[in-house]
């Protein structure tokens, strides 16, 4: 067994690059260390552009999958329910759906298009001199299978073990994400709506930046979560389960949530904006949450797990057919001209909710407009359309303006 591509890691990231890896003809194995199903720390959200990189790959929406038309956000007394815009290239729908069911799922599919699969697998990188030159695969008692692949995508998650072998770390300038969640029961979990709450407090009454929310699974029970950023004084010192059982004492009676989880919740940290690097090496990439390819502005990560597995895949076959290693810098690239605005303006506006007096202002006098936060959804779920490309980045420097303000720190490219 020598493939010409291993994928480290079968989440959305690593089962997309294997899909498309397979779609054109390569060889290829994907090794997940767990076996399916799994738990993951995650909303369980897929937003239209998720549900876009789904459709491609020819997944089937069946009963099991909840269909989410839309957004209902709170803060304060304020109540706005905006549905998903009409988009040329996305659907006006996402969906729910456990991550515990989703990646097995997804993963199958790259088998139908021929990669091989292999569960209960732990690969660790082989490093001579800095470089990658080979990879052991390890399972339950046995001696491990030393293989050589012509290009490693690693997929392997946010603590990225197999990245770090390699040399790749997290910024510590950018922010990070810290988030748990947890499922209840809860008789409203047909909802078309999954809900946002803007302005989360500790126990103490203090307002936090980030954001709690509530996703309906349609099988009787919600994801209920809550999300910090790292841009305010004292968040080493936060509890983020304390923060979440406050947030799940002040929900909306309309749940009818009452008692405790079905399951302790599980939580973790979220490096964000691509603050993971370097991105590739002579022979190696890092796709999904290995790259922190999470949006800044709602946590959000299946979708850019697909996104970033289905360039990976798209530069390394072309590295193979040309037979030239150097080809994969254009990865690199892609992630630039694809995201590169996007992020700059995010981690600006992370970096403002961290000031109290701004967080409260955004909150108050923004969801006071429906239009206005209409138009904030699309701009947070990357949503803008091709044609609106050429105005990104004026519409991002708007914002950046917008929240210019003494106290805001501004990241180097």
């Amino acid at each position: 067994m020598n493939p010409q591509v291993l994928v480290v890691g079968g989440g959305p990231s690593g089962a997309s690059s294997a899909y498309w890896l397979a779609d054109r003809g390569v060889d290829v194995l994907l090794v997940e260390k767990k076996t399916y199903p799994r738990e993951k720390a995650c909303g369980d959200a897929l937003t239209p552009r998720a549900v876009r990189q789904l459709v491609d790959m020819g997944f089937e929406f069946a009963d099991d999958v909840h269909k989410i038309v839309g957004l209902r956000s709170y803060a304060g007394d304020v109540m706005l329910e905006m549905r998903w815009p009409e988009h040329s290239l996305y659907p006006n729908w996402g969906a729910t759906l456990r991550r515990s069911e989703l990646d097995g799922r997804v993963t199958g599919l790259a088998e139908t298009r021929g990669a091989k699969v292999l569960q209960g697998i732990e690969a660790r990188p082989i490093v001579d001199d800095g470089e990658l030159v080979g990879v052991d695969l390890y399972g339950d008692g046995d001696d491990p299978e030393r293989i050589t692949p012509e290009y490693v995508v690693i997929a392997d998650g946010s603590l990225s073990r197999f990245g770090r072998e390699l040399g790749t770390e997290r910024r510590r300038d950018y922010p990070f994400g810290l988030a748990v969640r947890g499922y209840w029961d809860s008789p409203k979990a047909d909802d078309g709506y999954i809900e946002s709450q803007l302005d989360i407090r500790d126990k103490d009454g203090r307002s936090m930046p980030g954001y709690g929310w509530v996703f309906p699974l349609g099988d009787g029970t919600v994801n209920v979560g809550a999300g910090l950023v790292s841009t305010f004084k004292g968040w080493k010192d936060i509890n983020t389960s304390k923060i979440l059982a406050a947030y799940v004492a002040e929900l909306p009676d309309h749940w009818e949530i009452d008692g405790d989880p079905i399951a302790k919740p599980i939580g973790g940290k979220l490096p964000m904006s691509f603050s993971v690097g370097p991105k590739s090496g002579r022979s190696w990439v890092a796709v999904g949450d290995a790259a922190g390819a999470v949006n800044p502005f709602n946590g959000e990560g299946i979708d850019y797990g697909y996104e970033t597995g289905r360039l990976a895949a798209g530069v390394i076959a072309e590295a193979l057919a040309s037979n030239d290693p150097a080809a994969l810098a254009a990865y690199d690239q892609a992630l630039i001209d694809e995201y590169a605005a996007y992020h700059r303006v995010a981690r600006i506006f992370l970096s403002a909710i961290g000031n109290p007096a701004v967080m409260r202002t955004l909150v108050t006098t923004g969801m006071r407009s429906q239009t206005l936060m209409e138009w904030v959804l699309k701009v947070m779920a990357n949503l803008l359309e091709p044609e609106e490309k050429g105005m990104v980045e004026k519409v991002y420097a708007a914002i950046e303006q917008a929240i210019d303000l003494p106290g805001i720190r501004k990241y180097k490219p």
